[in-house]
C-alpha cells in the first residue's frame, strides 16, 4: 500500500481543498465555499472543521452551510489572529488544508415536535445557521422556532439578507438587537436575553439550542431556565483552542471532557456546574 493510500484517511493529515468563493459579510468576517478533492461535503449542523492555510497554521472553524445541500463546505470566519486573517484573505482558487468534520452537532433529531428556541450571539449565528435551515425546510415537523440574534451593532449584522428573508416567513418569530447603535438603527438595543420577553414558547415542551460568548450563553441558560425549559432540554456550542480535533493534545480539556471529541455541542445539565463559575 502507498504511503499516499496509508494515510487517506488518517485523521490527522489534511486533504487539499480549494476556495471556490469568497464573500464579505461584515466587517473583518468573510464566508468561504471550499470544495474537498474527494469530493465529499457531508457534516453534521454543529460540526467544525480545521482548516490550514499552508505556511501559517490551522484553526478549528464551524461549518455554516446547509447539510442537505452538495457543491461545497461553507465557513464563516472573522479575523481574529494570524490564521483566521490568512484564511479571510484565500481567493477563489486558492488551496486551503481540511480536517474534519469533528466533533458532536445539535440535537436535531430531538426537535421534532418541539418549540424551538435559538439564541445567538455575534459570530454564534454561523454553528447555529445549518440547524436553521433543517427547521425551516422541515417546518412541518417543529412546533414554534424563534431566532434570537444579539450583536454589537449594525454594522456587525451577518447574513443580513437571510435574517430578513427569514423574517419575512409568517412561521417563524425572529428578533434581533445590538448592544449599541448610531442615529438611523430602528431596531432592538439591549442584549439578547432582553428578546426572551418577544416570544411565545411552552417550556414544558421547548429545546433551546444556544451559541455565542460564554457570558451571553450563561445569562441565555439561566433566562430560558428561568421560564421554565428544563437544564435537559438545552445545547450550548462551546468553543476552546483546538489542536488535534480528536481528543490526544488536550488543547481544549475541559475538566474531565475534550471539546473537540465529546462537544462542542454540550447539553447544559453536563457542563453546568463548569458555566456556574467566572471563569471557565
Amino acid at each position: 500500500m502507498s504511503a499516499v493510500l496509508a494515510t487517506a484517511h488518517d485523521p490527522m493529515v489534511p486533504q487539499v481543498a480549494r476556495v471556490t468563493s469568497r464573500r464579505n459579510d461584515a466587517p473583518d468576517v468573510y464566508t468561504l465555499v471550499i470544495e474537498p478533492e474527494n469530493g465529499d461535503t457531508e457534516f453534521a449542523a454543529g460540526q467544525f472543521n480545521m482548516l490550514t492555510v499552508f505556511g501559517v497554521g490551522e484553526a478549528a472553524i464551524s461549518i455554516s452551510g446547509d447539510p442537505a445541500k452538495t457543491g461545497g463546505i461553507v465557513h464563516t470566519i472573522r479575523a481574529v489572529g494570524a490564521v483566521s486573517r490568512a484564511l479571510t484573505e484565500l481567493k477563489r482558487g486558492d488551496p486551503v488544508g481540511l480536517r474534519g468534520p469533528f466533533g458532536t452537532g445539535w440535537p436535531v433529531e430531538k426537535l421534532d415536535g418541539k418549540d424551538v428556541v435559538l439564541v445567538a450571539g455575534g459570530l454564534g449565528l454561523p454553528p447555529l445557521r445549518p440547524v436553521i435551515y433543517r427547521l425551516l425546510a422541515e417546518r412541518d415537523r417543529y412546533g414554534r422556532v424563534a431566532i434570537l440574534y444579539g450583536t454589537r451593532s449594525p454594522e456587525d449584522i451577518v447574513f443580513r439578507r437571510e435574517i430578513e428573508s427569514w423574517r419575512q416567513r409568517l412561521d417563524v418569530d425572529v428578533e434581533v438587537t445590538v448592544d449599541h447603535a448610531a442615529e438611523g438603527w430602528h431596531g432592538h438595543v439591549g442584549v439578547v436575553t432582553t428578546l426572551m420577553s418577544r416570544i411565545e414558547f411552552d417550556p414544558d415542551r421547548t429545546i433551546g439550542l444556544l451559541c455565542g460568548p460564554e457570558i451571553m450563553m450563561r445569562f441565555g441558560v439561566q433566562a430560558l431556565s428561568t421560564a421554565g425549559v428544563p437544564d435537559e432540554a438545552l445545547y450550548l456550542s462551546m468553543e476552546r483552542n483546538m489542536k488535534c480535533a480528536i481528543g490526544l493534545c488536550g488543547h481544549c480539556q475541559l475538566s474531565s471532557m475534550f471539546v473537540c471529541r465529546d462537544g462542542p455541542v454540550f447539553r447544559y445539565d453536563q457542563v453546568r456546574y463548569l458555566m456556574a463559575l467566572q471563569e471557565i
